[in-house]
């Protein structure tokens, strides 16, 4: 009799505890970023998951906002040919080096909307991450993102997305436990993708200019470099002029068969922005989220700052 009255006490209070549990997870804002990694890949394409959208203040403007101090990354190799539920290989977890790869990944341009461009179908391998980053009061967020050999990877929050490529860095990040981006040793051929590049052609104060012909075009020079006065000068011009949203891609004219010009506008800190001129297209100005037309003002202004 007493093993019974002490049975029905027990399952009373577990009734107790789990009503307690549910009104819990009611009232939350939201139900906690689990601290693991999952055991597929619950995407179907390269990049571009993951398992919950963060609730974290920012997480529109920026991939990783804030200042997390842990990174757990977990990889999911594959092939692209066949992308979708990769199983989980592996996981690395950085501590020291997690404030930096979010402020690297927070530099990225994003944007909510759907932003097309074209790609390569090279056929390989791939591998798919996911990336959960911790912060010190106790919220976490997934960035998910990849690496294949078509560069063609979307990396996401669950809100903002970037087409800019980073997975060569979370690659060796993931092997090495080092999280490092490498600049080109040429930098009219680097990625030139910087945040607010869905607002603004050339965003911030840049602090130098770098003009380049074709990248293609190795008889020197085919690059010019100006300072601060000059890149600030042209980024106003080219922020003046009406841009939509860039679909990557643009007509042909006819005839017309002009070099065109990668304009690199550096900054004291954070990565490069790039726009391209493409002389022989309509719209001809793109850096990778806004297109515009190149007017004669802005034309002629580019021309002279371009190596001849």
């Amino acid at each position: 009799m007493k093993l019974s009255t002490s049975i029905g006490l027990g399952l009373a209070v577990a009734g107790v505890c789990v009503a307690a549990v549910v009104l819990s997870g009611a009232v939350g804002e939201s139900s906690p970023i689990p601290s693991t990694c999952p055991q597929r890949w619950g995407g179907n394409d390269i990049g571009g998951w993951v398992p919950a959208a963060a609730d974290i203040d920012g997480v529109e403007e920026s991939l990783v906002p804030g200042s997390p101090v842990k990174a757990l990354i977990c990889a999911y190799p594959g092939d692209n040919a066949y992308p979708g539920g990769e199983r989980l290989a592996g996981s690395r977890t950085l501590t020291d080096q997690a404030a930096t790869m979010a402020r690297d990944l927070a530099y990225l341009p994003v944007t909510t909307a759907p932003v097309g461009r074209p790609c390569t179908l090279i056929g390989g391998l791939m591998t798919n991450y996911l990336i959960r980053f911790a912060y010190p009061d106790g919220r976490a967020m997934w960035v998910g993102s990849g690496e294949e050999v078509n560069h063609c990877v979307r990396t996401t929050n669950g809100t903002a997305s970037s087409n800019s490529y980073a997975g060569p860095a979370i690659t060796t990040a993931y092997k090495d436990g080092i999280w490092k981006l490498v600049p080109p040793e040429d930098p009219c051929r680097g990625p030139g993708d910087r945040r607010g590049q869905d607002e603004l052609m050339v965003p911030g104060r840049p602090d130098r200019l770098t003009v380049c012909r074709d990248a293609t075009y190795v008889r020197p020079p085919y690059r010019k470099r100006h300072g601060r006065d000059i890149a600030r000068a042209l980024a106003a011009t080219l922020n003046s002029l009406d841009a939509v949203p860039s679909q990557n891609t643009c007509q042909g004219l006819g005839g017309a068969n002009e070099r065109g010009i990668r304009l690199i506008f550096d900054y004291p800190q954070g990565p490069a922005a790039a726009v391209t001129i493409s002389m022989n297209c309509v719209p001809a100005i793109n850096n990778g989220l806004l297109q515009a037309d190149l007017d004669d003002r802005a034309r002629d202004q580019i021309l002279r700052l371009a190596p001849s």
